[in-house]
C-alpha cells in the first residue's frame, strides 16, 4: 500500500484537533478542500490565522476579542448590576442569541474538574469575586451546565460569592418546550418540579 504524503497526514491530523472529528471525518474534510475546494480551504486557512493572531481575551469578561475590552462590556446601555457567569464564550453567545439579556458576563473559560485536575483558581474565580465586588453587581447569575462539573462549579462559586453578600441565581432547569413529559428524563421531570414557579 502506497505511502500518503506527509502534508495530508499533517492536514488531517490538524483537522482532527476539531471537537467530535475522528480519522474518518477529518479524511473527509481533507480530501474535500484539497479536491473540491481548495479556494475555500485557502479562505479558511487564511480565517484561522487571522482569527490566532488578533483574537485575545477581554480584560473584563475573559471572552474573545479584537479589543482590550468586549464590545458588550463597554456597552454602557447593559444592565451592570447583572453578571451572568458561563463557562465558554459559546455559551455567552447562546444566551446573547436569545435577546432576553442585557446584562454583562463573566466567561470562565471551563468548568471545575478535580480528575483533570482543574479547580477554582484554574477558573479565574479570585477575578470573578473581583469583579463581582464592584460596587456596581447587585446579582450574579451562575449559568454553568447542567453536568456533575457544573454543578460543582456553580456551587463553589455561590459559596464564595454570598460570602461577599451579593445575591446569587443559578438558571433554572425544566422541561424543554414542546416536549411531552412521558418522553422527559425523570430527572428533567423532578428538577422541573422542584423549580416550579
Amino acid at each position: 500500500m502506497a505511502q500518503q504524503s506527509t502534508a495530508l497526514d499533517a492536514l488531517v491530523e490538524a483537522l482532527r484537533l476539531l471537537p467530535g472529528v475522528g480519522v474518518k471525518s477529518a479524511q473527509r474534510m481533507a480530501f474535500h478542500l484539497l479536491q473540491h475546494d481548495r479556494a475555500g480551504a485557502m479562505k479558511l486557512s487564511q480565517a484561522l490565522d487571522t482569527a490566532v493572531h488578533a483574537m485575545h481575551h477581554c480584560q473584563r469578561c475573559h471572552t474573545f476579542t479584537e479589543q482590550a475590552v468586549c464590545g458588550i462590556c463597554a456597552d454602557e446601555a447593559r444592565d451592570h448590576r447583572q453578571l451572568c457567569v458561563v463557562e465558554t464564550p459559546a455559551d455567552q453567545s447562546a444566551l446573547e442569541r436569545t435577546g432576553s439579556y442585557h446584562g454583562l458576563y463573566y466567561v470562565l473559560m471551563g468548568r471545575i474538574s478535580p480528575l483533570d485536575g482543574v479547580g477554582p483558581d484554574d477558573l479565574g474565580a479570585v477575578s470573578l469575586m473581583e469583579r463581582a465586588v464592584d460596587g456596581r453587581v447587585e446579582e450574579v447569575i451562575l449559568a454553568t451546565s447542567f453536568t456533575a462539573e457544573g454543578e460543582a462549579t456553580s456551587h463553589v462559586l455561590a459559596e464564595g460569592l454570598r460570602a461577599r453578600g451579593l445575591h446569587v441565581t443559578r438558571l433554572a432547569r425544566g422541561v424543554p418546550a414542546g416536549s411531552e413529559l412521558e418522553y422527559v428524563d425523570l430527572s428533567t421531570i423532578a428538577h422541573a418540579l422542584v423549580d416550579r414557579r
